[in-house]
C-alpha cells in the first residue's frame, strides 16, 4: 500500500470513527446513576451492568474470524450497528431491571466488536502512521456525544437527561447514522476467504497462535492487568463524580476526550522515536497519575485535582489502547489482522473488565460509609492508592520485560 490515501476515502474513515466512538458514551457513562435509581437496594444489577462491556467483548473474537474468512468488514460493521440501534431503542422502553440488564448485554454484544472492525476497516485503507489521524476522530465524537444531554435539556425541556431512559434513544440515534455510512466504506475483503476453518476458526481463536512467540505473551498479560485499574474509571468514575456533586456527568467525563485530540496526534511521533514499549511504559505512568490526583482529589475536596485525573484520559488511552490495536497490526500476519484485533479486544474489554469489577467492587464494598451525613457514599481515597500502586509496579514491569519483536510500519 502506498503512503498517499485519496482524500475520500480519508474523510468516510474519519466519518466512521467520529460516528461509531458517539454511540456508546450517550448512554453507558451516564448509566450507573440510571441504574442505581432503578434497582432494587441492594441488587447487584450495577455491578452486572458494570460487566456488560466486558460480556461483549466476548464476541470480537468470533466476529474477527468473519471478517478475516467469510466476510467483507465494513458489511459487518453495518450488521453490527443496526442491530446495536435496534436493542438501544428496545432498552428505551424497558421498565424492569432484569429485561433492561439482557438488553443492554445484548448490546454490547454487537456493539463491542465494532472497535476492533474500525481498527481493522481503517487499517486497510490507511498507514499505520495515519491510523492515529483517523482514530482522533473517534475523540470528537466521543467528546461531540455530549450534544444529545444539551439537546435534550435545552430544546426538549427534559430535566435531568442523564438520568432518563432518553440515553438509549440517542444512542440508537447514532447507531443507525453509523450503520447507514458502514455501507458506503471502502471495501475490506477478507484476507483468508476461502481458506479451510476449523472450530478454532469458528471461534476467532485462531489468534491464539501468536502467544507462542514472547513478545506478544508478555504483551497479553501485561495489558490485560492494565485493564484493571484503567477499565475502573470507566465503569465508576460517573458514580465518584456524583458522590462529588458534579452535575453534568457525561459533559464532564468528556473533558478527558478533549485533550485527547492533542494526544492522538503524538502518537506517530512518540512510538516513531520511543517505539511500542516506552509508549505503553508513558500511557502506564499517565494512569498513575490519574491516581494521584484523584486522590488528592478525593482527601481534599479539591476539584483541579479532579479535572487533572480527566484531562490525562487522552494519553492513557492513545498509548495504551491505540498503541495496543497498532501494536497488533505490526505483529499479526495478514490472515490473522481481524482475529488478532479481535482478540486484543477480548483481552482489553473482556477479561480486563471483569478481572477490574472483580478486584474494585470488593474495595469499594469494604469502603462504604455507614453512618453520619455521608452514609452509603464511598470512601475514594484507598481504591485510588491501590490503583495506583498497581499502575506503577506495571510500568516497571513492562519496562523491564516486554521487548517487542516488530518495528513500526510506514506501509500496509
Amino acid at each position: 500500500m502506498s503512503n498517499s490515501m485519496p482524500m475520500g476515502t480519508r474523510v468516510k474513515l474519519s466519518a466512521m470513527m467520529f460516528l461509531q466512538y458517539m454511540i456508546l458514551p450517550v448512554w453507558f457513562i451516564p448509566m450507573f446513576p440510571y441504574i442505581t435509581k432503578m434497582a432494587p437496594e441492594g441488587s447487584i444489577l450495577p455491578l452486572l451492568c458494570g460487566m456488560i462491556m466486558g460480556f461483549g467483548a466476548l464476541a470480537s473474537p468470533i466476529f474477527g474470524m468473519f471478517v478475516d474468512r467469510l466476510m467483507n468488514s465494513e458489511k459487518v460493521l453495518a450488521i453490527c450497528n443496526f442491530a446495536t440501534a435496534i436493542l438501544l431503542a428496545y432498552a428505551y422502553t424497558v421498565k424492569t431491571p432484569g429485561a433492561l440488564f439482557v438488553t443492554l448485554l445484548l448490546v454490547m454484544v454487537f456493539y463491542m466488536p465494532t472497535w476492533s472492525l474500525t481498527a481493522t476497516i481503517a487499517m486497510g485503507s490507511s498507514t499505520t502512521e495515519a491510523f492515529p489521524q483517523i482514530r482522533v476522530f473517534g475523540t470528537l465524537g466521543w467528546v461531540a456525544s455530549a450534544i444529545f444531554s444539551v439537546i435534550g435539556t435545552k430544546v426538549f425541556g427534559i430535566a435531568q437527561f442523564d438520568t432518563t431512559p432518553h440515553i438509549f434513544a440517542a444512542g440508537a440515534i447514532a447507531a443507525v447514522l453509523a450503520g447507514v455510512l458502514a455501507l458506503f466504506l471502502p471495501p475490506t475483503p477478507p484476507p483468508a476467504k476461502g481458506e479451510k476453518m476449523s472450530v478454532v476458526d469458528t471461534l476467532g481463536l485462531r489468534a491464539l497462535v501468536l502467544l507462542k512467540r514472547p513478545d506478544f505473551l508478555v504483551f497479553s498479560v501485561l495489558i490485560l492487568l492494565a485493564m484493571v485499574p484503567f477499565q475502573w474509571y470507566n465503569v465508576y468514575n460517573s458514580t465518584y463524580l456524583q458522590e462529588r456533586g458534579y452535575e453534568y456527568l457525561t459533559g464532564v467525563m468528556n473533558l478527558g476526550q478533549v485533550l485527547e485530540l492533542v494526544f492522538m496526534l503524538m502518537i506517530p511521533v512518540v512510538l516513531k522515536k520511543a517505539g511500542y514499549k516506552w509508549g505503553m511504559v508513558l500511557g502506564l505512568l499517565a494512569l498513575a497519575f490519574r491516581y494521584v490526583m484523584f486522590y488528592l482529589g478525593a482527601a481534599n475536596g479539591l476539584q483541579i485535582c479532579d479535572y487533572a485525573g480527566i484531562l490525562i484520559h487522552g494519553l492513557i488511552f492513545g498509548m495504551l489502547i491505540v498503541g495496543s490495536q497498532m501494536y497488533v497490526d505490526a505483529a499479526a500476519p495478514a490472515d490473522l489482522r481481524g482475529q488478532a484485533q479481535g482478540f486484543i479486544g477480548l483481552i482489553m474489554f473482556s477479561l480486563g473488565t471483569f478481572l477490574s469489577n472483580f478486584v474494585f467492587d470488593g474495595i469499594l464494598k469494604k469502603n462504604v460509609i455507614t453512618e453520619g451525613p455521608n452514609i452509603g457514599k464511598h470512601v475514594w481515597t484507598t481504591p485510588y492508592l491501590i490503583a495506583l500502586v498497581f499502575a506503577v509496579v506495571l510500568a516497571v514491569l513492562m519496562a523491564v520485560a516486554f521487548k517487542p519483536a516488530v518495528r513500526e510500519k510506514t506501509n500496509g
